[in-house]
């Protein structure tokens, strides 16, 4: 079969056919080379390809053809240079932050990103000589006047996790290379399909492949994206060092999950619209953070940088953190769970769960207050959902 040139084509068809699998037995879908080691033909192939001198496979921790095609694929999405997959989200963000920082160094990072992406640094880089400052980042005043001299990354997610905060990815970019330092975007919420901050000049984008990219619940993985050669060759070593791998069988469900992206995002996001909306009339409910709403702080913001506002809600209720465990009790429907982006619907609650970690006082700064309930939305009937929520709020 000849080698289909997927660069100027949709992204439905990109996320069928991106990657140039090309597999000798003419498999039409990748296989899953479910090994530890290849063998070589003789010891001077095996000496070369330690060398780099020729291509091929050693060992899969080093690489593997499953995982390849995976990244492949991720790196024409994204339209970057090559992608790194990872065992998790948290090797993909452990593979950057170590990758790009050394002692004495700084980073300055979004308030209320996921929980673990900032006490990894907050709590355990910091012992190493790294420094790091968490700030509201849609605040481009504010991020200029965090840089400083020894600053390398600025790190920020295409709509924050769980304020659903939306940053200025251009404005960010431009202040980071203003002061020598790299803007990092997790992209985890959007997917390629509804933001791409490499156009907006981003260097690194990231994700839990866990969520939307696979989107069945039934993996965990990550991904790194290099926008040039020179950030790959920093980052891919750290990779296969820290040992943070992807599996065979993992690269094989994601990239099954993938081809149907674009109409589980479609869907999603339809039935999270209806229900925001829906929420905003709610007598129980104080507020509602959802970026397609008009009331969104940064909607305009997330009109011009995202093709579509995603499936994730987030909502205070009024009564706090009591009321919030009532409703998250009688949801029979919505599955009380962590995690996001699946084809079910996902309730939690940030403050004792998913940010935990955080003190008090940081979450309160972040935005992230007792009262916040996360919802990802998932692809049932929305009048099914609302119904749900509808019952369990009423329970208040």
């Amino acid at each position: 079969m000849a080698h289909i040139d997927t660069k100027n084509l949709g992204f439905d068809t990109k996320v069928i056919h991106a990657g140039g699998h090309h597999d000798p037995y003419g498999s039409a879908t990748v296989p899953i080379y479910q090994t530890s080691t290849f063998a070589f033909d003789n010891a001077k192939q095996g000496a070369d390809r330690f060398a780099g001198t020729t291509d091929g496979f050693i060992y899969t921790r080093l690489g593997n053809p499953t995982i390849n095609a995976l990244e492949r694929q991720m790196a024409e999405l994204e339209g970057g240079f090559a992608g790194i997959a990872t065992s998790s989200g948290m090797g993909a963000v452990s593979t950057v932050y170590m990758a790009l920082l050394d002692q004495g160094t700084h980073m300055v990072g979004t308030a209320s990103v996921y929980g673990p992406s900032r006490l990894l640094a907050e709590k355990h880089l910091s012992r190493f000589g790294v420094e790091s400052s968490w700030i509201d980042t849609t605040d481009l005043g504010h991020l200029r006047r965090a840089m400083r001299p020894t600053t390398r990354i600025v790190y920020t997610e295409s709509v924050a996790n769980p304020t659903m905060d939306v940053t200025d990815i251009r404005g960010a970019a431009d202040i980071a290379h203003e002061h020598g330092a790299l803007l990092v975007v997790d992209n985890t919420f959007c997917s390629p399909f509804l933001h791409r901050p490499f156009e907006f000049g981003a260097d690194v984008i990231l994700h839990s492949v866990t969520k939307f990219l696979n989107g069945h619940a039934d993996v965990v993985g990550g991904i790194v994206v290099a926008k040039d050669e020179a950030l790959y060759r920093k980052l891919r070593p750290m990779m296969t060092t820290l040992g943070c791998n992807m599996d065979p069988h993992q690269a094989y469900l994601v990239l099954r999950g993938l081809k149907t992206l674009s109409l589980r995002i479609e869907r999603a996001q339809e039935n999270a619209a209806t229900i925001a909306r829906w929420l905003e009339g709610r007598p129980q409910v104080e507020w509602v953070r959802y970026v397609g709403l008009p009331s969104h702080p940064q909607h305009d913001l997330a009109r011009r940088q995202m093709s579509g506002f995603g499936a994730m809600i987030a909502f205070g209720l009024k009564g706090g953190l009591e009321a919030g465990r009532a409703v998250m009790d009688n949801v029979r429907l919505a599955t009380l769970a962590v995690s996001l982006g699946g084809v079910e619907t996902l309730i939690e609650h940030p403050a004792s769960m998913t940010h935990a970690g955080m003190s008090r006082e940081h979450r309160e700064e972040s935005g992230i207050s007792d009262g916040l309930v996360r919802l990802s939305v998932g692809i049932e009937s929305a009048n099914d959902l609302i119904a749900d929520l509808a019952q369990a709020l009423g329970k208040i």
